[in-house]
């Protein structure tokens, strides 16, 4: 498990697993997926720090989140408003809305049923967007939907994280600091748009001046750290703020230098992030209660996929696309992840619960990327 070896084998079974996936007919996330349950610790065992690996896998999410504002000029993103705050809204509170009822129906706490609601309702950006590029998608009507609905869920991430420890015990006294938590973030977020447009395009005009190609890279790298550094000291998704950023740049002349420099890193990281989430399928919770995770599973599928079938009937999307913008949304996401982990610190929900969740989470994710192969 030293870092030389897990980098070895994560590699190495990338180099394996994808081009066989390919030559399968299958689409490069299941071999990525394939590859991190046989090296993770339910396959090989060969590598078995799971959350590091997914900690650093982050970041491919990140720096595609940034790639994807370049594309996209604020009087584009302002077009999207509707969408991404009004049926995105409908998506997420509609999902959480309807998981938590079922989990209710069938006697689970109400506290654990209200945290399953908010962690299973949320779809992966990772997957969705990925899907979207490799299918060249992102301009389609189910590709514009697909974006802002991800979009609001990334947006979500805010209330969502501050209001989570207040339905733990001790509510009353962590009250100030949730609001405190909100302020931070509107000011951070306020601070990256209006500093971003004052700032950003003159320091980058400096660097390129240096006429050094290594230095412009590392100051794009540099760009989305510090942005995705800054938004995750306050508690916000390291994802929105890079997307921020790249929305502030996509009108700059160096907009095509920063997609060049960025892509192959984007593409490697995102990789390790599929590698990950397989590695982090616990298939010993699966074995132990199958028919739960099996039900957990299939009971949010089919919920959230009853949303997204009536929000695609009133968005512009057309008939033959909807299929696409169903599965790419309807699994669960890496933010739920995270929502399960901030519950289990203040005792909010068991560890069994969380790790049954987490479980039912991954399978899902790994079921619509079998689906979309498929189609």
């Amino acid at each position: 498990n030293g870092w030389l070896d897990a980098t070895l084998v994560v590699l190495a079974a990338a180099v394996l697993a994808v081009p066989l996936a390919r030559l399968a007919g299958l689409g490069a996330l299941i071999g990525y997926l394939a590859a991190g349950i046989a090296i993770g610790p339910f396959g090989l065992k060969l590598v078995t720090d799971t959350r590091t690996m997914l900690h650093v896998a982050e970041f491919g999410v990140v720096l595609m989140l940034f790639l994807v504002g370049l594309e996209l000029e604020p009087r584009r993103l302002w077009s999207l408003r509707r969408p991404i705050f009004g049926w995105g809204s409908v998506q997420l509170l509609g999902s959480a809305a309807l998981v938590g009822a079922l989990a209710l129906a069938f006697g689970v706490d109400a506290r654990l049923a209200l945290v399953a609601a908010w962690a299973l309702a949320m779809s992966s950006t990772a997957i969705g967007l990925a899907v979207l590029n490799e299918r060249n998608l992102m301009a389609t009507g189910a590709g514009q939907a697909v974006l802002s609905v991800a979009l609001f869920q990334d947006i979500a991430a805010i209330p969502i994280l501050a209001l989570l420890p207040l339905l733990a015990a001790g509510a009353a006294e962590r009250a100030g600091g949730g609001g405190w938590a909100v302020l931070q973030a509107v000011a951070v977020v306020s601070g990256i748009v209006f500093g971003g447009r004052l700032l950003l395009r003159p320091a980058l005009r400096w660097i390129a001046g240096s006429r050094t190609p290594e230095i412009f890279t590392a100051a794009s790298l540099l760009l989305v750290v510090a942005t995705a550094a800054l938004m995750q000291r306050v508690g916000l998704s390291m994802a929105l703020g890079a997307f921020l950023a790249g929305v502030l740049l996509a009108e700059s002349e160096y907009r095509r230098e920063l997609e060049t420099d960025l892509e192959p890193f984007k593409g490697m990281l995102l990789g390790l992030f599929f590698i990950a989430v397989g590695m982090g399928i616990d298939f010993a919770v699966v074995a132990a209660h199958p028919l739960v995770v099996a039900g957990v599973v299939a009971g949010f599928l089919l919920l959230k996929a009853a949303v997204l079938v009536v929000i695609g009937r009133r968005l512009p999307v057309p008939v033959a696309e909807r299929p696409v913008f169903v599965i790419l949304l309807a699994q669960g996401g890496e933010f739920g992840f995270v929502v399960l982990q901030t519950a289990v610190a203040p005792g909010l929900i068991g560890a069994d619960a969380a790790s049954l969740l987490v479980a039912a989470i991954a399978l899902s994710m790994s079921v619509l990327v079998a689906a979309d192969g498929a189609l």
